[in-house]
């Protein structure tokens, strides 16, 4: 039997699991939700799904990579066998063609740090270098410094590589986080912004978009359903409880999107201050897109609150960290998928670099291009944390327990309490986001919402994932053929 790697400590898997979870979405995407939809009263919601959607989840995947010591692939082919091992290579394949953007994604990170730390940035107009950048060759360079940093780290290992790594990035993104909030509260007003988020409008939670956006929220920043937990539990050690790890995982993501939230949300607070309707004014910046908030509001803000020129390269820095903590979780997915088939990590990882860099290309060169695939492979995370409820259904919830989540060295049993959560609460979540998302789509372009060719709509998600699904289940045979499952065998 081949050695598997493994991580050196509990806090080498720890710490390489927050940097999957915490990601760009905490900092770009959260604060913005928090301030459209209601402050408090969306917290409140977005708490309760931690305990609905991401902890379970989270949970079922450590367990399964924990046991089968595979990557998504082998662990479906081993707990269900070869006919549903495809789901597995869906769900693989959707957080595959996230990275491919997603490398992107992390360019723009890497260049606005270099463009900020140089003070290049706070002296122009914002809006005009996004679309200069955007509109140029450089979003493919920065593409391909991104995918190379990662696959050098995958490249020197788990203990070398993705520990050692994780092991700097996310104790200075904290670091950062709490510099960028301690900054924010001493601007004029900025207290005004801290009691938006946190005091709630109850009132709110009457609205139904308040708890789908939460739901929302929670399954894209947690990381739960992605399978890259699942990969990184590979290389976990037998005495790690995966409840207590999954539980750390989560509370660490809350608290660094809390941080941002805190950062970013009285900043705009302070910026508006002197002027009549602050708050109007504050949720006319947060109605931006990520991009347009993080890369032509964020600057703008920062260029005229005191000191502003020194703190924005900080916050890209962060943000720069969060890129590629979560990057180098994607890298090691596929790594870990094509080591299952008997490639060595040093062929696979150059593989996939090479393959990541070349289809990353398109969403560095268009707009148009990144912003489709943002929505047809983010909404099909949601179908990833639904084929991972099947799969435990399909085992039994309860066999699951026990077989799979407990092991001689944790002795783990939540009750019927998991039983419901996996047959009757997970899928009505999916359901719901799934049918809110594509309402959303209708509802915004009624005419077009059935065009495969419009960037947003229901008629290119649908495409796309059929696609995926019918080449994937067509090759399925090929696919298991070439896994090393025995190889593999606990």
């Amino acid at each position: 039997m081949r050695k598997t790697e493994a991580f050196a400590s509990r806090w080498g898997f720890i710490f390489a699991g927050l940097g999957m979870a915490v990601g760009t979405g905490n900092i770009w995407r959260f604060p913005r939700i928090v301030a459209q939809q209601g402050g408090g009263a969306f917290i409140i919601a977005w708490i309760l799904f931690l305990f609905l959607w991401s902890l379970p989840l989270l949970t079922i995947e450590i367990s399964i990579g924990k046991k089968t010591r595979m990557g998504v692939i082998g662990s479906f082919y081993k707990l269900l066998g070869k006919d549903f091992a495809w789901m597995g290579t869906f769900i693989a394949f959707v957080t595959t063609a996230i990275m491919f953007y997603y490398s992107v994604v992390t360019g723009w990170c890497l260049k606005y740090f270099l463009k900020t730390l140089f003070h290049g940035l706070i002296k122009q107009d914002s809006m005009e270098f996004w679309r200069s950048f955007t509109s140029s060759w450089e979003p493919v360079l920065f593409h391909f410094a991104a995918m190379t940093i990662g696959v050098i780290i995958i490249y020197a290992g788990v203990v070398k590589g993705i520990e050692r790594a994780n092991k700097i990035l996310i104790p200075s993104l904290f670091f950062l986080l709490i510099i960028a909030c301690v900054r924010a509260l001493t601007l004029p007003s900025a207290f005004q912004g801290l009691d938006f988020i946190f005091s709630p409008n109850f009132s709110k939670l009457a609205d139904y978009k308040v708890w789908l956006n939460a739901l929302s929220q929670s399954a894209w920043s947690s990381g739960a359903g992605w399978g890259l937990i699942l990969t990184y539990s590979v290389y976990s050690r037998e005495r790690d409880n995966p409840l207590l790890t999954s539980s750390t995982l989560v509370f660490g993501d809350y608290v660094a999107s809390l941080l941002a939230a805190v950062a970013i949300i009285p900043t705009a607070f302070s910026f508006f201050a002197s002027q009549e309707f602050s708050q109007q004014k504050v949720l006319e910046v947060m109605n931006a897109d990520n991009q347009g908030l993080t890369f032509i509001w964020i600057p703008h803000l920062f260029s005229k609150v005191p000191m502003g020129s020194f703190f924005l390269p900080l916050f890209f820095l962060a943000l720069s960290f969060a890129a590629f903590s979560s990057l180098i979780s994607m890298i090691e997915l596929v790594t870990r998928i094509l080591m299952d088939t008997g490639l060595s990590r040093k062929k696979a990882v150059f593989l996939v670099g090479s393959f990541g860099f070349c289809l990353g290309i398109p969403s560095a060169l268009s707009m148009g291009f990144f912003n489709n695939q943002d929505w047809v492979w983010g909404l099909g995370l949601m179908v990833s944390g639904f084929f991972f409820t099947i799969l435990v259904i399909k085992v039994g919830p309860r066999n699951f327990m026990n077989n799979v989540v407990s092991s001689p060295e944790n002795k783990i049993n939540i009750g019927k309490w998991f039983d419901i959560l996996v047959t009757v609460f997970l899928p009505l979540q999916f359901l719901a986001m799934l049918a809110w998302w594509f309402w959303q789509s209708y509802s915004s372009d009624p005419k077009n919402w059935l065009n495969i060719f419009s960037s947003s709509s229901v008629g290119t998600v649908l495409l796309q994932w059929i696609t995926a699904i019918v080449i994937i289940m067509l090759l399925n045979k090929i696919i298991t053929k070439n896994l090393n499952v025995r190889d593999n065998d606990n």
